[in-house]
């Protein structure tokens, strides 16, 4: 029976291809950028070369992840304010099989406990526009965002003078959540708390 590969060592495996992807050690050399040869004679097509074979890469991987049913969870800690919480969440190059998934189901409560805990007092922002704009919410804003959405996840942006925690409410798979691909079957919802009188920045 052959040795099947654990997250980390995918994650590992993944971050490798990415590196010689970037150093154009791995090209997909069939790339066009407009399919005509005329045009594409005068276009420089490495970096969309480079491109594409990390991304078919990266699909075999995840092909792996099913059918080996390798998870794509990672543990975090997040301490904010002398609190701190481990929590599951999807390595963004991985993506979520079905027992990932309720393990982010399962974490969805204690995510938002911590939340709330951490960010009273502080102003909350609801992004849209892919985070381009944010409009101020209360917080049976978000409660009424949480009881929609089957999981979440935290960020942070900090240092000496700006605190900012992001809420991630999220459904359907957390790979296409992140960047949109999925809606409506898979989406997700950005709520930033900043210290009043800040604006969000992530």
């Amino acid at each position: 029976m052959s040795k099947v590969y654990t997250t980390q060592e995918l994650i590992q495996i993944l971050a490798a291809e990415r590196q010689a992807c970037l150093k154009g050690k791995r090209l997909k050399l069939e790339v066009t950028v407009f399919g005509n040869p005329m045009i594409d004679q005068f276009i420089k097509t490495d970096g969309l070369q480079q491109f594409t074979a990390y991304q078919d890469f990266k699909t075999a991987i995840h092909d792996y992840q099913r059918e080996n049913q390798v998870s794509g969870i990672i543990w975090r800690e997040m301490i904010v304010k002398g609190k701190s919480l481990h929590y599951p969440e999807v390595d963004n190059e991985l993506i979520a099989i079905a027992t990932d998934l309720e393990i982010l189901k399962a974490a969805k409560n204690s995510i938002l406990e911590f939340w709330y805990e951490v960010t009273r007092e502080m102003d909350l922002y609801l992004s849209f526009n892919n985070s381009k704009q944010h409009q101020q919410i209360l917080t049976p804003d978000v409660e009424r965002i949480a009881q929609i959405t089957e999981w979440a996840s935290l960020w942070k942006w900090e240092n000496s003078s700006f605190l900012e925690i992001i809420l991630q409410l999220g459904w359907g798979k957390p790979e296409e959540a992140y960047y949109k691909r999925g809606r409506p079957r898979s989406g997700s919802e950005y709520i930033h708390a900043v210290n009043p009188g800040n604006r969000p920045i992530g």
